[in-house]
């Protein structure tokens, strides 16, 4: 019988995992263990409201010292995790002690993704909220903001920073925004989002030299270009942070390997959120997901989990983002397609992009069609393979596709 739960980790996931064993009435042992000395909190906001300084501190809460006394949730906070012990179900932690519990979740997360030879005092990247109390004083009027990357994180980094009065420019790789999950055609339109909101964006260009001054941060490109800044962001995607299992006999690959249940090669261990690499049905494989649903969907599924239901987390992925003042939504998981439906308008920034291959509906992109993107992930759930004439209809119901 479990009476112990210990989940290295304390941001989403282990939020989530936490408040669902309490609510199915496990009233057993329950410790988090983070690395930051801050309790459990959201990071979506961090690249938007929190950064805007719409949002306050206390807003970002996912656990209030309250809620976690009263619920007798123990929190260690501001000790790393050094090494996973997978046959003990035991951590060690960075001030030497260690940590045991009859099940261990690992929710260690990730961190971003270095960019070789970008280093200094005018350097940013953005995962804590130490580091977007940091950015935010960076982004005043008139100062000049230098994007590296422009998926979802340096895009809402880009359109906070265009609210707050900065100049910014843009660098991205890729010919095409998001090219590589969306298209060409997708990442043309999300192009001309940036483009609207009065980013300057450099696409097919990548970072080949950096330098700063006390004055001034210099970025050459791979077109030669020489792009000056006050602050450099950097947002080139997320790492997972695996090391502290190097040696604990847990399966590794891009990630901490587990089937649809959570359930990692070692019993009693278990893993959920940015740093697994999860068996999702609908993909037909490991599949590891950097957003805030995956991490909250996944947390629950494994508290279920360990309590024995045999419960797999099936649901098609899904995330969010919020840029110059449009909604941006996507779901499913799409390796590949062989026919994009579009619905309503891409030129006019009001859409949404369905995905299929062999006539399966596979994944959907929208702009302020969050509606029809939540219509679209049934369908995905249900293998659907619908009408394309269908689909491209505006007068057409995606629900009466079921």
């Amino acid at each position: 019988m479990i009476r112990s739960v210990l989940v290295a980790g304390a941001g989403q996931t282990a939020a989530v995992a936490a408040r669902t064993l309490r609510r199915l009435g496990f009233d057993g042992r329950v410790t988090l263990v983070g690395a930051e000395p801050e309790p459990p909190y959201q990071r979506p906001p961090l690249s938007k409201e929190y950064l805007a300084g719409e949002v306050d501190r206390a807003g970002l809460d996912l656990l209030t010292a309250r809620w976690c006394a009263a619920n007798e949730v123990e929190l260690l906070l501001g000790t790393a995790v050094t090494a996973v012990r997978g046959a003990d179900r035991a951590v060690e932690l960075a001030d030497g002690s260690t940590a045991a519990a009859d099940a261990l979740l690992i929710a260690t997360g990730g961190r971003p993704r270095a960019l070789p030879g970008v280093a200094g005092d005018r350097v940013r990247y953005l995962r804590t909220v130490a580091d977007a109390d940091r950015l935010r004083a960076d982004l005043r009027p008139g100062a000049r903001v230098v994007v590296v990357g422009a998926g979802f994180i340096g895009s809402e980094v880009a359109s906070t920073a265009r609210a707050r009065g900065a100049a910014v420019t843009v660098i991205e790789r890729l010919d095409h925004p998001l090219g590589q999950v969306l298209g060409e055609e997708t990442g043309d339109v999300c192009a001309a989002l940036l483009r609207a909101g009065g980013v300057t964006l450099r696409t097919g260009e990548s970072v080949v030299e950096y330098a700063e001054t006390p004055d001034v941060a210099v970025v050459r490109t791979s077109a030669g270009r020489i792009v000056e800044g006050d602050v450099v962001v950097v947002g080139v995607g997320m790492v997972p942070n695996v090391e502290p299992l190097a040696g604990s006999g847990i399966d590794l690959d891009d990630g901490v390997l587990t089937d649809e249940y959570c359930r990692t090669n070692v019993p009693g261990v278990y893993a959920a959120g940015d740093v697994a690499r999860a068996f999702h049905p609908l993909a037909g494989r490991p599949v590891r997901v950097e957003h805030f649903d995956n991490a909250s969907g996944q947390g629950a599924a494994a508290a279920w989990n360990i309590l024995g239901r045999d419960v797999p987390y099936t649901t098609p992925h899904w995330f969010w983002s919020e840029q110059f003042g449009r909604d941006l939504q996507y779901a499913g998981h799409a390796e590949g397609w062989d026919e994009l439906v579009v619905r309503g308008s891409a030129e006019e920034l009001d859409f949404v992009a369905f995905y299929l291959r062999k006539g399966v509906l596979k994944a959907a992109f929208g702009m302020d069609r969050g509606a029809e993107v939540s219509a679209a992930r049934q369908l995905m759930a249900a293998g659907a393979a619908p009408d394309p004439a269908a689909l491209r209809d505006e007068d057409t119901d995606l629900i009466d596709l079921l």
